[in-house]
């Protein structure tokens, strides 16, 4: 049942989002419609946790607490202290999500917003002190119910959202019997709706499932664990979780982001997600200048960074130990290099790293050759090149591809490559990996398989001699000889023509001369 409460819900959540369709942008309306999402689970796992854990041998439920007698004041401190050390946040009876849109949708007392506004303060405010801060602070600071994009008048704003919470408050999430990540699945395709809707600026913090896919078996390959998972580069931290689905067990998520409403999406996904709050370590930041996991090491990486993105390029750079090494800086214009850098230095001896880059990365010269020919000659640390179908990415028709790092190689005296830029479908405007490509490029990864026209094994002496260009053509030959002419059979073909067309002419001719009229030739 799985895939159909997730079809249903997901249907669902779109048609409610569709409330705020046309009164603002995609980007915009997706900032409410998600936190609000998020609110209502919250307030779904705080009531659960609550009446099934702490009020289990009790007489009533936890919304029938009355926060105003001693007794329920009482009951109020002991719960908080509880949940804030098992679900990391608190909110009272009041402020569930089912009292507000309650109170919203009721003939008296309906004006919500300030109520609403506090109540999304408090949850942050009520992890303060603890460990569970750092992930819950300014979490709903995009939510902004002041915004004119929801009405004129303060009266519009409130039937508007009182009218978004009412739908939302119509749909059981269902937790305790809900597919494990059902919601939370759920919740990401709808990230992946508003980063189609929203073009460009959207698709930088969403990667297409059969990319993410594709990098997720990668880095697990023969793992059924993982201590760690890095994303230096996290979005919307889909990547993050999707190499979660590949194993038994991650124990810990560590990722960075420098956009702030994306950042507070990731951690909004992770908890959707039932990640458990000590579990996973995302961070606000710039990822090259200032980045927030100095002297960590990670069994498995992955990333979609912004495509050739601008940087400092500070020559001080060069005193950092992500950087020292290469004697080089990747170029102002084009940070690709820097990214790849600085995840080889956070790769674990015993991990795997596997990265989407532009195809420029593949063969251009200057500083980006010079450290590609260090990371193949010196450092032994490229296992694949995998070049991808073009247009398979939202904002972008450029082709891409996933290069693969391990500082322990196996198979250490070649590098594979793949080519599987044919071998997709065609879908409106956007181009789609089936599952039996995203099969066959990982297959092809994990038993090395050579195949004429898709993959080869390059000797390290075969890149020496190709200048340390990794352009998959020149490895991969995928060139299809034309059937050959025959001259003969064409000349008699021409032979024929020419009857015919005096033929034609003579009949022609003789209609002219029936008629009375010159004939055209």
């Amino acid at each position: 049942m799985g895939e159909e409460n997730k079809r249903r819900l997901v249907q669902q959540l779109w048609n409610i989002a569709n409330t705020l369709r046309g009164k603002m942008d995609a980007d915009e309306f997706r900032d409410y419609i998600l936190g609000f999402i998020f609110f209502k689970y919250l307030s779904e796992k705080m009531e659960s946790y609550a009446n099934e854990v702490l009020l289990a041998q009790d007489d009533f439920e936890y919304k029938e607490i009355d926060e105003n007698t001693d007794e329920g004041k009482t009951y109020l401190i002991d719960i908080k202290e509880e949940s804030l050390d098992r679900l990391g946040y608190f909110l009272k009876p009041s402020e569930l999500f089912s009292a507000i849109a309650k109170r919203g949708n009721s003939e008296e007392d309906n004006f919500i917003l300030d109520d609403l506004t506090k109540i999304l303060r408090n949850i942050e405010a009520s992890t303060m002190g603890h460990e569970s801060e750092d992930d819950f602070e300014d979490l709903f600071s995009d939510i902004d119910l002041t915004s004119k994009k929801l009405g004129r008048t303060e009266e519009q704003k409130n039937t508007l959202i009182s009218k978004v919470l009412a739908h939302l408050d119509n749909i059981n999430f269902e937790l305790k019997n809900h597919d494990r990540d059902v919601l939370g699945d759920a919740y990401e395709y709808l990230i992946s709706q508003f980063a189609a809707g929203a073009g460009k600026k959207a698709g930088e913090f969403y990667t297409p499932q059969s990319v993410s896919k594709i990098l997720a078996k990668i880095v697990t390959t023969n793992k059924e664990k993982l201590k760690s998972v890095y994303d230096p580069t996290c979005g919307s931290g889909s990547l993050l979780l999707r190499v979660a689905k590949e194993v038994k067990d991650v124990s810990n998520f560590y990722g960075q982001e420098l956009n702030r409403t994306t950042y507070n999406l990731a951690r909004m996904n992770m908890i959707m997600h039932d990640v458990h709050y000590r579990k996973f370590d995302l961070k606000q930041e710039d990822t090259l200048e200032r980045p927030q996991h100095e002297g960590m090491k990670f069994e498995a990486i992955v990333a979609n960074p912004p495509f050739s993105a601008h940087w400092s390029a500070n020559p001080l750079h060069l005193s950092d130990d992500r950087f020292s090494q290469y004697g080089k800086l990747a170029p102002k214009t084009k940070a690709d290099f820097a990214f790849v850098q600085h995840m080889i230095h956070h790769l674990d001896d015993n991990g795997t790293m596997a990265v989407v880059l532009p195809h420029g990365v593949l063969f251009r010269g200057s500083a980006e050759g010079h450290i590609r020919q260090y990371l193949i000659e010196d450092r032994n640390y490229l296992d694949a090149v995998i070049g991808l179908p073009a247009n398979i990415f939202y904002g972008t028709s450029i082709p891409t591809c996933i290069l693969v790092f391990k500082k322990c190689r196996v198979d250490s005296d070649d590098v594979l490559f793949i080519d599987s830029s044919k071998h997709f479908e065609k879908m409106k405007n956007q181009n789609y990996l089936r599952a039996k490509d995203i099969e066959k490029i990982v297959t092809t990864y994990k038993q090395r398989i050579q195949e004429d026209k898709y993959s080869y094994k390059a000797s390290l002496e075969e890149i020496r001699e190709n200048d340390y260009n990794l352009n998959i053509p020149r490895y991969v030959d995928t060139f299809e000889e034309e059937e050959e002419i025959d001259l003969d059979e064409v000349s008699v073909e021409l032979k024929e023509l020419d009857k015919q067309i005096i033929e034609n002419d003579l009949v022609i001719k003789s209609f002219c001369d029936e008629l009375g009229v010159k004939t055209p030739f």
